[in-house]
């Protein structure tokens, strides 16, 4: 049989693919090995002597139906398993997933100005401790912590409100108090004045009769 090796190898260069996919017509393998250029090889590709055979298909039919029923949890049982349940999935990963969720939350809250930075070093320690269980956890908390600050800051803004009007009252009574001190001692001034006059009007009456 005649050799087409060169012939393989320049028309897979021509057709810009492996040797592995590239056909040559068995029929014509003697017009094929008289072929020795580029050129040639190209009148042969048009004549369809040799042709670039398709892309053999890899299908992931099986494999997407496979992941399909390990999502529902099937071929995951202890047969299936290889390793311990901490080579597997380590604690380790677990709780650097978990951590960086949390931190990464913490950080676009502050960014966002939905927690001072103060809040945000408190949290950040207390996700280090241990304390969140997992995002909802953290943000449930954030939640609770914000609602009490607004509740102390309504409480101490009615307090300073309150204080503030009962200084009013107390400053309105004083000088209510101070109107009623200056209205009695007007009339006490008044009534001993009247007094004084009444006893001179006797005292001139008593003199004006021991004289007739």
């Amino acid at each position: 049989m005649v050799s087409l090796k060169l012939q393989a190898r320049l028309a897979s260069d021509i057709l810009r693919c492996g040797r592995g996919r590239v056909w040559l017509d068995p029929n014509e393998a003697s017009e094929i090995s008289n072929a020795n250029s580029r050129k040639s090889i190209r009148k042969l590709i048009k004549d369809g002597f040799i042709i670039r055979k398709p892309v053999k298909v890899h299908s992931r039919a099986r494999w997407r139906k496979m992941k399909e029923a390990k999502g529902m949890g099937r071929h995951e049982g202890a047969g299936r398993r290889e390793g311990t349940r901490e080579s597997r999935m380590p604690s380790k990963e677990l709780w650097m997933r978990r951590l960086r969720i949390l931190r990464r939350l913490l950080r676009k809250y502050r960014e966002e100005k939905k927690i001072d930075r103060h809040l945000y070093r408190e949290l950040y320690l207390k996700a280090k401790g241990n304390v969140f269980r997992n995002k909802r956890n953290l943000m449930e908390h954030i939640h609770k912590m914000k609602n009490e600050k607004k509740k102390e800051k309504q409480l101490a803004e009615q307090l300073a409100a309150k204080r503030q009007k009962d200084e009013l009252h107390r400053e309105k009574a004083r000088k209510n108090e101070l109107k009623r001190r200056e209205k009695d001692r007007e009339k006490a001034i008044k009534a001993a004045a009247e007094a004084a006059a009444a006893a001179k009007k006797a005292a001139a009456a008593k003199k004006a009769a021991a004289a007739a």
